[in-house]
């Protein structure tokens, strides 16, 4: 019997995704579940076929360089890729592979239940209830913003703002306005009633509602600064489910204290898990801890998806989620 390969996972997995990988290679779990040191990082490539990080694994030029690699793929658990010097990975001929499309469905709820939570202030009256401070109904507390019938912005038109799309449209009746330097497929933005933008700018000024939808590149880091931010109405709402570099967190923390802003709904940060305390000192931002996947059967289907890209690329084949 062939030696079986040597995958090694860089956190723990949802049981099911382990035992499915346990069934076919030497797996090397991280049974504590701690993020592994650039050395761990290191020592895996070296020793094992492939390696399978996470988003919050930084795997550079530099670590990949100084290597006498073994890694024949790396295969991430996630369906973003910018934690990986894909370019380096290419030189060194390892494959990139990610997992898209299982988590558009959970990652679209999510946008959604921040949009709600920070339009109807549910973070803050959740807080308010648990503090003992709630005093009883009374017609002047706590009102926030109807969301049905409003517009939502959605910058970036792919598999998630296109979800996100559908849900608002139909769920809350919205009208959707978009934007995208890419076209979306044919009919796409007809079956959900959106309308194209020409501009980041000409979008935030019409929306009552921005949901951020893109990937994290150098053209996109801090896309939402200072000046775009006020670019939006005072009584709009900024919602970031895709990566926290896309949000300058100091401007918005800034005009969500200002008032320049009425809310935003949070799940990614720039420097995860650190959250600045600017934003956690406002009543007016609700902030989650990077749950978008975080659902059973999203976060086991996510681990198969991997799965069936590293089953593909050790049959000599080419894997369906390549990158690079």
């Amino acid at each position: 019997m062939a030696e079986r390969r040597k995958v090694v996972l860089t956190r723990a997995w949802p049981a099911a995704a382990e035992a499915h990988l346990a069934e076919r290679y030497a797996l090397t779990r991280n049974v504590d579940d701690v993020p592994l040191t650039q050395e761990a990082l290191g020592a895996a490539l070296a020793a094992a076929d492939a390696l399978c990080p996470t988003v919050t694994d930084r795997i550079d030029a530099a670590l990949l360089d100084g290597l006498d690699t073994r890694v024949g793929i790396i295969a991430s658990y996630g369906v973003g890729f910018d934690h990986i010097d894909v370019d380096a990975a290419r030189q060194r001929g390892i494959a990139v592979t990610n997992t898209p499309e299982v988590l558009t469905d959970c990652t679209a709820d999510l946008a959604m239940t921040l949009l709600l939570a920070a339009a109807r202030r549910a973070g803050e009256g959740e807080r308010h209830v648990r503090a003992g401070a709630w005093a009883g109904w009374r017609p002047t507390h706590m009102m926030g913003a109807k969301v049905t019938g409003k517009t939502i912005g959605l910058v970036g038109f792919g598999r998630i703002g296109r979800a996100v799309a559908q849900r608002a449209h139909f769920g809350f009746g919205m009208e959707v306005l978009y934007h995208d330097p890419f076209a979306p497929p044919p009919g796409a933005a007809e079956a959900v009633g959106a309308r194209r933008c020409d501009s980041v700018e000409a979008l935030l000024e019409a929306a009552d509602f921005v949901s951020l939808h893109c990937p994290a590149t150098p053209e996109t880091r801090h896309l939402m600064n200072h000046e775009r931010l006020a670019r939006m109405p005072s009584h709009a709402f900024l919602i970031n489910t895709s990566r926290g570099d896309v949000v300058d967190q100091l401007a918005l923390a800034a005009a969500l204290k200002e008032g320049r802003l009425a809310g935003a709904g949070l799940d990614v940060y720039e420097g995860e898990p650190k959250v600045p305390d600017a934003l956690t000192a406002l009543e007016n931002v609700v902030l989650l801890p990077h749950l978008g996947s975080a659902s059973e059967e999203t976060r086991v289907a996510m681990g198969l998806r991997v799965a069936a890209n590293l089953d593909a690329f050790f049959a000599g084949e080419e894997p369906p989620d390549r990158v690079a």
